[in-house]
């Protein structure tokens, strides 16, 4: 039997029709995009189709869409271009929450030893943060907000326009970061309200290594490099104008095709949780019960009712043929316990014994009860080992 792929939160495999897009701007279309010449113009001419087409699915002008290598920088190139000219004005802290990806954290951290306060929010049962939560920490030395708009691992869909309206008022600016979110829910700048958001292709069936940040008019940001005068002087280097095309075809893709998708994902997850639900006991189901994304299922053996290790878990099901993992594709090879189940009050020895499944394109309603058959096999020789 072949092998199923259930860890579309990590990385999504590349949609045909968007390497289809792509494939000129590596043969024939390979011009600099800041050539003025017949090739370059070209290559200009992709570039600012695909940013309207972002801004276009996104709500925003284009001017105000910055192309960039991915989410990560991305977020680095809000928090960090942001958080530094406000501070040298007095604006010196900002708030975030624990439950944020490390691409996120690590920079607020990066941050902090230059002389920025960070606030770093707890966040309830689900792994969300409210706006009276955010309100009660914020200064008159607030600068910015990063909450992310639903969480890579349990899915849990956030109150990202309930917290622009508490902070707006108070000239407070708002990041958030919606890799997981765009392209599986309505994602759309003007209704959100926020300052800055972030998107990554390879997390909709576009490539790896480009992503984008949106930043809205007015917004003052310092380019994170140097040494060039691309995207409106915000990001220079040479536009990787392939990767561009690429993830506007995708995202173009996904939004089209957007509801239908998440309607038979939801079913598909449904149907993993009732038969797990109704036929393993010990089970606690992670994040929002109805407020979350339509392809996660996040689950934890509980330690007080299961002798389940870990660091095996993650491995057995993966001899068993089924590609899933505990928590963030970023740290998972660590084996340490999730920092959001942490966050969410689960314990070291729970949070380990975790197994977050993610559904995608290629998954069809016949994985869900092999994916079902060889959980309980894995788990059946785990419980005989202990």
């Amino acid at each position: 039997m072949g092998r199923i792929y259930l860890d579309h939160t990590a990385t999504t495999p590349l949609d045909p029709r968007v390497l289809d897009a792509m494939r000129p701007y590596f043969n024939d279309l390979y011009g600099n995009a800041s050539s003025v010449h017949w090739h370059g113009r070209q290559a200009k001419g992709a570039l600012e189709k695909s940013r309207e087409t972002l801004a276009s699915l996104l709500g925003a002008s284009a001017g105000e869409i910055v192309f960039t290598s991915g989410g990560t920088e991305s977020n680095n190139f809000a928090l960090r271009g942001v958080a530094r000219p406000l501070a040298l004005r007095g604006r010196n802290h900002i708030v975030t929450s624990r439950a944020e990806h490390h691409a996120v954290l690590e920079p607020c951290e990066a941050l902090e030893k230059e002389g920025i306060e960070v606030t770093y929010l707890g966040v309830d049962q689900y792994g969300s943060v409210s706006s009276s939560q955010i309100l009660a920490v914020c200064k008159p030395t607030t600068s910015l907000v990063s909450i992310m708009h639903a969480n890579n691992e349990v899915g849990t869909i956030s109150p990202v326009r309930e917290i622009v309206d508490v902070l707006h008022p108070r000239e407070i600016l708002v990041h958030t970061d919606a890799v997981q979110s765009f392209g599986k829910i309505p994602v759309n700048v003007h209704e959100l309200g926020v300052d800055l958001l972030t998107i990554s292709g390879h997390k909709i069936y576009g490539p790896k290594g480009v992503g984008a940040l949106y930043v809205r008019k007015g917004t003052e940001i310092n380019p994170l490099l140097h040494g060039g005068g691309q995207e409106r002087g915000k990001r220079p280097g040479t536009e990787n104008v392939a990767f561009a095309v690429g993830l506007a075809e995708a995202a173009r893709l996904a939004c089209q095709e957007r509801e239908e998708e998440a309607k038979r994902l939801e079913q598909l997850r449904g149907e993993l949780e009732k038969r797990i639900s109704e036929k393993i006991s010990g089970v606690i189901f992670n994040g929002h019960p109805t407020e979350r994304l339509p392809h996660i299922l996040n689950i934890s053996f509980d330690s007080s009712k299961h002798r389940i290790e870990g660091e095996m878990l993650v491995m057995n099901m993966d001899l068993h043929g089924i590609s899933v993992t505990s928590g963030s594709a970023c740290t998972s090879g660590s084996m340490q316990p999730s920092h959001v189940l942490l966050a969410m009050g689960r314990d070291s020895a729970t949070a380990k014994a975790t197994l977050r499944f993610s559904f995608g394109h290629a998954n069809k309603t016949e994985d869900v009860q092999r994916v079902f058959e060889e959980l309980q096999s894995v788990l059946r020789e785990m419980t005989k080992k202990n």
